[in-house]
């Protein structure tokens, strides 16, 4: 029998186990930073939080640079321990709503913008707001793209809305249609199709219902929250936001029936008691509820305290489990011959975490972004599955282990090793986002095996895993309690609706940066499990020392040179040089090389940096001393530049013999409020163009106060060179306060 007795408050917090996890694993040890992680707000004080971002939308909105047609609709707030607050926007053109358009703003507790992540970064402007093309041609499109793919419907389940979609390059007037009826396999279908209301030509699909399968395996005895009191029991969570179960006894629609008993003592373990399937359901969705609320600090799915609703017993033989963000519900089938429920616990949060995507980052089901949003849901039913600690289901990293759909005993999906399963992707591919999105989940499914755990052979739970890369190179784990973290911040805080998996690599490196700080042991595993799915490049673990470049400086004269280098391990650097010139000299502790050079000439010099770990990076360069005057040249007068206007330019006349150097140096000091958005070229005498910075996403910081080399050999040294400056994008603000070249 499984007894389940009442609880009429949600679960005792337990402490997380990443102590535990990083001991058992032989993981890196670290914690996140306390300021970083989300706070535990009531849904109240949630509610609170996002009145204040709507009432300050309109000013928002003018600080983001946003036109007179645009407008914010805040859709979350998180607000962290230290105050910084991360709110979501979705964004409307003309009172249309702007599919991939949303928005996610960093403040510190002062009020301050700090980061600014955006789907797009295209102007939101289109011609006409007219359709050219009838409502009725663009849900013909839709219900033919339905067709196409095995759907069981002759009509849009929603009519045609206007639209304005960007999540695609240039923002284009459209319609987006939403077909209902069943998919092939059973499963409901909310197919919604992208027409251009212009041309009629379809743009974009992507599936509203996600599926999903998972581990079959009963819970053994287990405790859930009911309502109600002897002689009439029900399957109500009160303490968990009054999440219901309900029995659709084989049908497909509705909401079917409650859950009710007379004893409050539910199932009989097998299939012969409805119930069974109810207590499953019932008691994964609690797990799930408990671990976002102690572990992720997110009250409820959407964070507003609201339970969603479970539905058991759909349809005949359907071998599925679903969410729908339409009736906030999980619905679950009984498996082949009604034999074996999908409602064990990796299922149910599988499932309900799809409904947390849908509330923060919205990933497009569909493309690279949908795999996101699969490993995602993937991801965290690992994580509720090793949180709950229960002896009948313990962790693993495995999907549908128990369930046997396969029918030789091999589980659904393999996190070490995506391929096993003979479908899914170990790493990523330029042709991947045209995989199905269960399949293309894989690569995320090995991204965080291979932070968690490492690669290589291992035992954990008892199941053996061997995780390869695709460089062949070693990853080396941080432990699931860090790994967890950091999606769900990178989640929740960074990824928007078209994320792909550079994105996701971008935003993960974010969070682990807030968390555990730039090039620590974290954030270096997190780019080396990255490169181990073939996605950017790897950090060397230990000291990185910032290649200075070849130096040129006037004997007699002073100068300076900031080393810069970063290291995994913690505390303080050692700085030591050799072959500087005469007179010069570095800090040991700082690293800035400065004196006055006392003789000319060249040399080759080697900086060396040291951590506390003993271990060390190296720089090598040149150092010109040359005699007095004509090496150096500069232009301080300081150059506004728009936001988001013309490219400026700021001149400079050099008069010298010969070509330029092939190590040009080219300083450039620019003020500026969001560095990220400036493009930098280099303009030689007879107009060649050499790009020194392109615009990025993420790159938030202020200011560029930096020198770059530019491989000039080829130009005339004599003449006007120009550096050029443009600002892409609205919302900030800056100048050039000088430039100098150096030959």
């Amino acid at each position: 029998m499984i007894v389940v007795g009442v609880q009429t408050g949600p679960a005792a917090a337990r402490p997380d186990d990443s102590a535990r996890t990083a001991a058992a694993a032989g993981t890196v040890s670290g914690r996140p930073d306390p300021g970083a992680l989300p706070a535990k707000l009531s849904p109240a004080t949630r509610a609170e939080l996002i009145r204040e971002a709507d009432a300050a939308q309109g000013a928002t909105a003018r600080t983001l640079g946003l036109g007179a047609k645009e407008k914010l609709v805040v859709k979350d707030v998180i607000k962290d321990v230290d105050g910084t607050t991360h709110t979501r926007y979705e964004r409307t053109y003309a009172g249309l709503p702007v599919l991939g358009g949303d928005v996610v703003i960093d403040r510190a507790g002062s009020g301050a913008v700090k980061t600014v992540a955006k789907s797009t970064k295209a102007r939101m402007k289109v011609a006409t707001t007219t359709a050219a093309v009838a409502p009725a041609t663009a849900e013909k499109a839709a219900v033919k793209a339905a067709n196409a793919q095995g759907s069981r419907k002759t009509a849009a389940d929603r009519a045609p809305r206007k639209v304005i979609w960007a999540a695609k390059g240039t923002p284009t007037l459209a319609y987006e249609t939403v077909v209902g009826g069943l998919q092939e396999d059973g499963t409901p279908n909310e197919l919604h199709v992208i027409t251009d209301a212009t041309t009629g030509t379809k743009l974009f699909e992507f599936q509203g219902v996600k599926t999903g399968t998972g581990n079959s395996q009963y819970s053994g005895q287990v405790t859930l929250g009911t309502s109600g009191s002897s002689g009439s029991y029900n399957l109500t969570d009160a303490g968990r936001g009054g999440h219901k179960t309900y029995n659709l006894n084989r049908g497909t629609s509705g909401t079917g029936t409650l859950f009710t008993d007379a004893d409050d003592v539910w199932g009989n373990g097998t299939t012969s008691d409805a119930a069974t399937a109810g207590v499953d359901a019932h008691y994964g969705a609690a797990e799930t509820w408990d671990y976002y609320k102690n572990v992720q600090g997110r009250t409820g799915i959407r964070g507003d305290g609201v339970g969603a609703y479970s539905r058991v017993h759909y349809s005949s033989g359907y071998v599925n489990a679903f969410w729908q963000d339409a009736c906030f519900c999980m619905t679950y089938g009984d498996g082949s011959g009604n034999a074996k429920p999908l409602t064990s616990l990796d299922v149910a949060a599988h499932e309900m975490t799809h409904g947390v995507t849908a509330a923060t980052a919205n990933l497009s089901y569909s493309g690279e972004s949908g795999g996101l949003n699969e490993g995602t849901s993937d991801i965290f039913a690992a994580a509720v599955e090793f949180y709950a600690g229960n002896a009948s289901d313990p962790g693993d990293y495995l999907v549908g282990e128990k369930i046997d759909i396969n029918g030789n005993g091999t589980p659904l999906r393999y996190m070490d090793k995506p391929s096993k399963d003979g479908a899914s992707k170990d790493s990523w591919y330029s042709g991947v986002g045209n995989v199905d999105v269960h399949y293309s989940s894989g690569i995320a499914n090995h991204f965080f095996y291979l932070l968690s755990e490492g690669s290589g052979a291992k035992v954990i739970n008892g199941v053996s895993y061997n995780s390869p890369t695709s460089d062949s190179l070693p990853v080396t784990g941080i432990g699931r309690d860090n790994a967890e973290k950091i999606w769900f911040k990178a989640l929740t805080q960074r990824m928007t609706s078209n994320t792909n998996y550079a994105g996701a690599r971008d935003a993960t490196l974010w969070a682990a940066g807030q968390l555990f700080g730039q090039g620590s042991a974290q954030y270096n595993a997190v780019a080396n499990a990255w490169a181990g799915v073939n996605v950017g490049a790897r950090i060397t673990d230990g000291v990185t020392v910032t290649p200075p470049g070849d130096q040129t400086s006037i004997v007699g004269q002073a100068t300076s040179l900031q080393i810069t280098a970063t290291s995994s391990n913690a505390g303080a650097l050692g700085y030591a040089a050799t072959g500087l010139p005469a007179g010069l000299a570095i800090n040991s502790s700082t690293g800035l090389i400065s004196g006055t050079p006392t003789t000319t000439g060249a040399g080759a010099v080697t900086v060396t940096v040291t951590d506390s770990a003993d271990k060390t990076g190296t720089a090598s360069f040149t150092w010109t001393v040359n005699t007095t005057g004509g090496n150096v040249f500069e232009n301080t007068t300081d150059v506004a530049i728009p936001d988001a206007g013309a490219a400026v330019t700021s001149p400079i006349t050099v008069s010298r013999p010969g070509n330029a150097p092939s190590n040009l140096q080219v300083g450039v000091d620019i003020v500026h409020s969001y560095r990220g958005d400036l493009v930098i070229d280099l303009i030689a005498p007879d107009g060649t163009a050499y790009r020194l910075k392109g615009s990025s996403l993420f790159d938030s910081a202020d200011d560029v106060k930096t020198t770059y080399t530019v491989s000039a050999s080829s130009e005339t040294a004599a003449g006007t060179w120009k550096l050029k400056v443009q600002d892409m994008y609205s919302q900030d603000s800056g100048y050039l306060n000088g430039w100098k070249l150096t030959f």
